[in-house]
């Protein structure tokens, strides 16, 4: 790939800015020479060492130079000007994997994070190329390039010698680097959100006067929304609407507005995204819907030429309910109630009843986007912002589609160790199981793809619109339990039951209660109490009773939750009793959740105010509450657990794999399965354990092969092979138990006959000793990248559908949960009296397997099956492996969508 063919990116300094990041081409030696020719003579001596303009013109030429090996150079650019440039210059012999690197950046444009900005890319690119190690001279009072390279978060070494200092940066990606990188980027996003999330000025074009059109709907909210700041239409055939004044064009406006709120026909929608960028606007908001492939790179393209950031287009609208601003860019029918809420969807009609049921419960909304088809601003811009915004504590997201899923789980991982991340698992149907030659194809349907990502980003996955709702009404009203051991409090016998059963199916525990517990019950509760779990603590119970008990469970070590089942009763009607009050009376603050179902209530949750502050949440069925509880109870696990590492491997070989990779497709260019050999010599590069095997292409290789691989018993394995042969054991493509010679060339001839003209040779094996037949594989999704599966193997594999799966890298927990996960994981730890199997070689196996995955992007899969694991080892049997020709795509680097 030429300069000339890579493709540009758009990225954000950290004022929000948005520059142009690309290679630098034979047209652009003016502007460079322009950019040295501008700079002071003090920046000019620190680049150069000396205030030379001759330096300039020599750099100039050097950078725009005809493509050649072991150099690249970037450029960062502006509405057309560059403004910053860096480049590398790969050495050779003895220092190869080493570049050295320069950066220059425009005066005036310092401490904006042009430089970092630029290195970073530089960096990817570099290590795409294999380079290892840069390297920089510097005079030792250039305080900013220094401190450049000490804040990016990768490991630097300084030399000094005399004025001059030499800085050895190390490339390697580690989390300390992606860290620094996701915080740059962080502020970055924040700050160009500001004129779309907070804007001092919104002109809506296509507000008419024409009821029932969505521009005027939306100014219409604007206006009686109360927006704090300035509020034009731009609509040429008026001077107003709705008593807002309007203008016939952008540039007509007494000030440019920094959000501009587009509700004009599709075909218009690009010119008039032009017309704003020019005028100076700062983001757009696109409500049309219906733009077809030019209109939509026409609008994309104008918000990248201009810097604008851009919701939609087909949206809702956006609303922030700061009180200072209350701005309200939606055509919802009623107006968010403020509060601490942040959501963003895709869906229109999800958004309105979402904001409909937060407002109802009262927990409100802080921020909203409906991201409609989502050519810009994404969900993780908006976890972004809520992170920093000092408003939200709740994230509810409902997206039907991940640009760039590995960026997202990341900050996902991090916003919600802060609050709740929430989200309507979307899509489950659509993907099914696919059609796919290998059992790791098969079996990474869409829907597992997407649950390994929420589960390790730890994001609570909900079925629907309704169990998102009665979700965060539990996280936002009570604590989290510290585990998942229900104790049940009913008036009704028959409440109770159905509330066991819901909790037992959510996969919550109900713990037998203590005898001390029994007792202290007892001694408060009317006669008739069955107090076991659930506790029954019949129609006669009073108001003070029951609130005796509530505390006694709720303080009881042994329990993490209290459901209180309800049914109004006339006994407690003519006693004049409210057992509800005994939840929510000024004393009732408890430790523990506590959540309350009442089967005659009318609305599938609510929250009930508590006296002293706070509120407790009510459902109307069993169900609903016993789902909350187990998606509180994964919350609370899995912000106890530490974050997990990726563990370093010894014995890996990457060069010499990368090595294998590129010679395959060298001679397959559209790529293909790997040969037996040529999948062995891969999975030695990672320490895969296999068990012996010899190849054979005639009968008497064969015999000889079998000789030197019968183990004890005297028996082998044959496997025939042929270049894209799969599922042998259906194809009958397997021979075991051959003992002697005679079988040996028995079972080589019978191949040659049956798959005569597809042969090319046989994997000979000796007979593997019994254990258990497990299954590990990789697929590489295109979005998503790697997918990590494990589970029960042999030929049932597919039948059984015993599998977990993990998006790569696994961390340790990661392959602790894999192992843990199938069904089939007692097996694994000795169930029925057996030994346990070599559990770390299990674990060995899937981290190089990650590895591998993560490493290679040409690996389009990986099969294992069956891995045979016994107490005293693992080894693989049997793999295939298939590879493509892909680059590798960098998912951490900041770019725009």
């Amino acid at each position: 790939m030429t300069d000339d063919d890579r493709p540009q990116a758009h990225a954000l300094l950290q004022d929000g800015t948005t520059v142009c990041i690309r290679s630098v081409l034979p047209g652009d030696h003016e502007q460079l020479h322009g950019l040295y020719e501008e700079m002071s003579p003090d920046n000019l001596r620190l680049r150069f060492f000396a205030a030379s303009r001759r330096s300039a013109e020599t750099a100039a030429d050097r950078a725009c130079a005809p493509s050649r090996p072991g150099y690249r150079a970037l450029l960062a650019e502006t509405h057309g000007q560059v403004i910053g440039l860096a480049e590398y210059e790969a050495e050779t012999g003895d220092g190869a994997g080493t570049a050295e690197i320069s950066i220059a950046v425009a005066d005036g444009l310092h401490h904006r994070g042009v430089g970092t900005l630029l290195v970073e890319h530089l960096v990817s690119a570099a290590r795409a190329e294999g380079i290892r190690t840069f390297t920089a001279d510097a005079l030792s009072e250039n305080h900013e390039v220094l401190r450049l390279f000490a804040d990016l978060g990768l490991r630097t070494s300084r030399h000094f010698e005399g004025p001059e200092v030499r800085c050895t940066i190390e490339l390697a990606e580690d989390d300390t680097y992606l860290a620094a990188v996701e915080t740059r980027g962080t502020g970055a996003d924040v700050a160009s959100l500001d004129p779309l999330l907070r804007p001092d000025a919104v002109a809506v074009i296509g507000a008419g006067r024409r009821p029932g059109s969505v521009g005027r709907a939306l100014l219409h909210h604007l206006h009686a929304g109360g927006f704090t700041r300035r509020l034009f239409a731009v609509n040429p055939g008026v001077n107003s609407v709705l008593g807002v004044p309007s203008y016939p064009s952008v540039t007509a406006l007494p000030l440019v507005p920094d959000l501009a709120v587009l509700a004009v026909p599709a075909a218009a929608v690009p010119a008039t995204a032009e017309e704003c960028g020019k005028a100076g606007v700062r983001a757009l908001l696109v409500v049309t819907a219906g733009l077809d492939a030019g209109q939509g790179r026409g609008l994309l393209d104008a918000c990248r030429a201009y810097g604008m950031r851009l919701v939609g287009p087909n949206c809702l609208g956006v609303s922030n309910t700061d009180p200072e601003l209350a701005l309200d860019a939606t055509f919802a029918a009623g107006h968010p109630r403020p509060g601490t809420a942040g959501v963003a969807v895709q869906s229109g009609g999800v958004g309105i009843a979402l904001l409909d049921g937060l407002s109802r419960l009262g927990i409100g909304v802080s921020t909203f986007a409906s991201l409609g088809d989502k050519y810009d601003v994404s969900g993780n811009d908006m976890l972004q912002w809520w992170e920093s915004d000092d408003r939200t504590d709740l994230a509810l997201l409902h997206l039907e589609s991940f640009g760039n899923p590995r960026a997202f789980s990341r900050t996902a991982r991090r916003v919600t160790r802060r609050m709740p991340v929430l989200t309507v698992d979307a899509g489950r149907t659509d993907a099914g199981r696919r059609a796919a030659a290998s059992h790791t194809a098969a079996a990474a349907t869409r829907t597992m793809t997407r649950q390994a990502l929420f589960t390790q980003a730890g994001i609570t996955a909900t079925r629907s619109v309704g169990e998102l709702l009665e979700t965060a009404a539990l996280l936002h009203a009570q604590p989290l339990p510290s585990g998942s051991r229900v104790a049940i409090v009913t008036n009704a016998g028959g409440a109770g039951v159905l509330a066991a059963d819901a909790c037992a199916e959510a996969g919550l525990a109900l713990p037998a209660l203590t005898t001390e517990l029994v007792d202290d019950l007892l001694a408060v509760l009317p006669e008739g109490a069955a107090v076991g779990n659930p506790v029954d603590v019949t129609a006669a119970v009073s108001e003070e009773q029951l609130r005796d008990c509530l505390d006694r469970v709720a303080r009881h070590p042994g329990i993490d939750a209290v459901l209180v089942a309800l049914v109004p009763t006339a006994v407690a009607a003519a006693t004049g009793d409210d057992l509800v009050r005994a939840l929510t009376d000024g004393t009732a603050r408890r430790e523990r959740p506590v959540a309350v179902v009442r089967l005659e209530q009318a609305l599938p949750v609510e929250l009930l105010p508590v006296a002293d502050g706070g509120t407790i949440p009510s459902y109307s069925e069993p169900g609903a509450v016993a789902r909350a509880l187990a998606h509180a109870a994964r919350r609370a696990a899995w912000l106890s657990r530490p974050a997990g590492t990726v563990p370093d491997l010894a014995d890996i070989d990457s060069g010499r794999a990368r090595t294998v990779a590129e010679d395959f497709l060298a001679a397959h260019p559209d790529g293909g399965w790997l040969d037996p050999r040529t999948c062995a010599e891969l999975l030695a590069c990672y320490g895969i354990p296999q068990l012996d095997w010899a190849w054979a292409e005639t009968e008497d290789d064969a015999v000889l092969a079998a000789e030197r691989l019968r183990g004890p018993d005297g028996r082998v394995v044959m496997k025939a092979h042929w270049p894209g042969v799969l599922h042998k054991s259906e194809q009958r493509a397997v021979h075991l138990d051959l003992q002697g010679d005679a079988q040996v060339r028995a079972a080589f001839r019978d191949f040659e006959t049956r798959f005569a003209g597809l042969l090319t040779g046989v994997v000979v094996q000796p007979l593997a000793a019994r254990g258990t037949e497990l299954f590990a594989g990789v697929v590489q999704d295109e979005v998503f990248g790697p997918l990590v599966l494990f589970g029960l193997g042999g030929t049932a594999t597919e039948v059984l559908a015993d599998h977990a799966a993990r998006l790569a890298p696994l961390t340790d927990h990661d392959v602790h949960d894999l192992i843990t996960s199938p069904r089939c994981a007692p097996l694994l730890f000795g169930a029925h009296g057996a030994g346990p199997v070599d559990l770390e070689g299990l674990e060995q196996v899937l981290l190089r397997l990650s590895r591998m995955a993560s490493d290679l992007p040409q690996l389009a899969e990986a099969d294992f099956n069956p891995v045979l694991a016994t107490p005293g080892a693992v080894s693989v049997l049997d793999a295939r492996v298939r590879l493509l020709p892909r680059r590798a795509q960098d998912p951490y680097l900041r770019r725009l969508r």
